[in-house]
């Protein structure tokens, strides 16, 4: 068989892999680049055949749009103050990609397999139906949530009734929902919600089980958060507010000065406490959990503060908690014990007979792609297990724990708390996360230069975090990046060879997330939520493009990030290159 040959293959056409193609063709021009995703359309999580009636973003109009490809004028079916549809957010994508010359470059229905570094020079790509692909240049854009996760359950084949993912939702769900008269949602997160008020919002009795043996139920807020009603979104890309949040990069904002007040001294840390408990508050009482029995369950079993991506908005038309008052979602916390033939079995005893079940247990965060030669995810900084010591995570935990001593006092989440079983999952006791450089690049100097991977990370800003990894991505590969800004003599000082330094900070983030979130995905994968615009900063700052880009102090601080605020950057970096004349090291 043939071996096409490409310069550069991007591997996932949603968000991420969309932002990082674009980016790259404007570095690149005429660069030969093809975009493969398994999907029939492009979208990854939001591709046309996974839509399903009344999905909405969690986002409000604005807040989710590339900030070069505004949203507003394009003709979006999008009132200003209004969820996005899921069509919406599908058709917007294809106008991205057709604006950006990126449509003609992809590939739908192309499910890659096995991806293989050859002689240590270039990537061969394998696919399901054979076909091989070779190219010097390799994007990884397929994110953490492309492979569902069912669990391991007791008899979990002998139900004589549909059982779906939350990805199998729209092809299935019509047809349940025309049929069924009781079905169950097993899971706490977003999904789970969005599922349960589906169902019982057209008649149909939701059994909706939240493992006892789990993290609780999600944080669920309204899109306007403390008194002052500040949209969420604007409130956590305030500056000023997200010094009230310990993060390990947070001094690249260049106010480390403030944040070492607030984080490093006893007096800055009642502070931080007392902004915590006023959001808690607030969000406890915008949803009156306490006013009803049944949704008193629906209370968070850990502060927000914990909580990551987790924390979900409350976007329904009508209101959700009024379904479970009404005992059209009955909500169960309790261990699935069995499953038989027409019911599912709690470990307390209750049985629930059910038309459907539906499975709301989030995605597989290993790679659903097989790295070849054996061994090497480790070098490029993927998830692996592994039960050896790891002195080089303790070192990077000491160092956390001494800056953010406040990430110390962990909470105690659920006493009997255990993740669930099943292929895909490994135990978190012998899990290594993610350990990229940046989120993005392998932590080691392997691969000189030819692979990266975007969006295996999670953050309320999809869009704006596309877009800006993606150039940061285009820069690294086409070799515009200079990483290792230091002097000699500064790395002298250091002790470390820029080498030690790169595999020390991937390290080091991604050990962070498993002590700023436990309540979140921070254990598993980074995910951050306050977290967000520093980030943003250190991508800029590795670029050499401006990070405070509001004009003046008060706005910088006080005014909160958008789109608009990064418009331009690709242009940015091209006057940058052709003053400096930059020639960059491949490390």
């Amino acid at each position: 068989m043939t071996i096409e040959k490409v310069d550069v293959v991007v591997v996932g056409a949603g968000w991420y892999g969309l932002g990082a193609a674009k980016s790259y063709v404007g570095v690149d021009p005429t660069v030969n680049l093809l975009v493969l995703d398994a999907h029939p359309t492009l979208g990854g999580v939001w591709a046309e055949h996974l839509l399903y009636p009344n999905l909405r973003t969690n986002n409000l109009t604005g807040g989710l749009e590339y900030p070069d490809f505004p949203m507003k004028g394009l003709g979006l079916p999008v009132e200003e103050g209004e969820h996005l549809s899921g069509e919406a957010v599908n058709t917007y994508l294809k106008m991205y990609a057709d604006k950006f010359d990126i449509t003609r470059r992809i590939r739908c229905s192309v499910k890659v397999t096995t991806i293989e570094r050859m002689e240590e020079s270039w990537w061969r790509i394998t696919t399901q139906s054979g076909s091989r692909i070779d190219c010097d240049k390799l994007v990884i854009a397929t994110g953490i949530t492309s492979e569902p996760f069912l669990p391991a359950i007791s008899g979990f084949d002998s139900l004589h009734a549909p059982v779906l993912h939350t990805k199998d939702w729209s092809e299935k769900s019509g047809e349940i929902i025309t049929t069924a008269k009781t079905v169950t949602v097993l899971g706490s997160n977003k999904s789970a919600w969005d599922v349960a008020y589906m169902f019982a919002s057209a008649g149909v009795k939701v059994n909706w089980v939240i493992r006892s043996s789990g993290h609780g139920p999600g944080w669920m807020t309204p899109i306007r958060v403390t008194p002052l009603k500040i949209w969420l979104e604007k409130l956590v890309t305030t500056r000023f507010l997200t010094w009230f949040s310990p993060c390990i990069w947070g001094n690249a904002d260049g106010y480390g000065s403030i944040r070492g007040l607030l984080h490093g001294t006893r007096v800055g840390r009642w502070f931080v406490d007392r902004f915590w408990d006023v959001l808690n508050n607030d969000l406890l009482t915008l949803n009156k959990y306490d006013a009803h029995p049944e949704t008193q369950k629906l209370k968070p079993w850990f502060d927000s503060f914990w909580s990551g991506t987790t924390l979900s908005i409350l976007n329904y038309p009508t209101n959700f908690f009024d379904l479970v008052k009404s005992n059209a979602i009955k909500i169960h916390i309790a261990d699935i014990d069995h499953i038989s033939a027409q019911s599912i079995h709690l470990s307390e005893g209750t049985v629930l007979p059910t038309d459907a079940f539906v499975c709301c247990t989030g995605w597989k965060y290993v790679p659903a792609i097989k790295f070849l030669p054996e061994g090497i995810e480790k070098d490029l900084g993927l998830p692996y297990t592994s039960n050896e010591a790891d002195p080089v995570a303790d070192a990077a935990d000491k160092e956390i724990l001494t800056q953010l001593p406040r990430l110390a006092r962990q909470p105690i989440i659920n006493p009997n708390l255990q993740a669930m079983s099943g292929t895909g999952r490994p135990s978190t006791n012998d899990h290594r996360q993610c350990r990229m450089y940046r989120f993005i690049a392998p932590p080691t100097n392997r691969f000189n230069n030819s692979i990266a991977f975007c969006g295996m990370m999670q953050c309320i800003n999809t869009a704006i975090a596309a877009e800006m990894q993606g150039l940061w991505i285009a820069a690294y590969l086409t070799g515009q990046l200079v990483l290792d800004k230091k002097t000699h003599e500064e790395r002298k000082k250091s002790g470390m060879t820029f080498e030690e330094e790169r595999m020390w900070i991937s390290v080091r983030d991604s050990r962070f997330g498993r002590w700023r979130y436990p309540g979140g995905n921070g254990i598993r994968y980074p995910d951050f939520v306050f977290d967000s615009l520093p980030y943003f900063d250190t991508l800029l700052q590795d670029l050499d493009l401006d990070s405070r880009r509001k004009g003046g102090a008060f706005a910088e601080i006080f005014t909160p990030y958008a789109a608009p605020d990064y418009r331009g950057l690709l242009e940015e970096l091209a006057v940058k290159d052709g003053a400096k004349k930059r020639i960059a090291r491949t490390y």
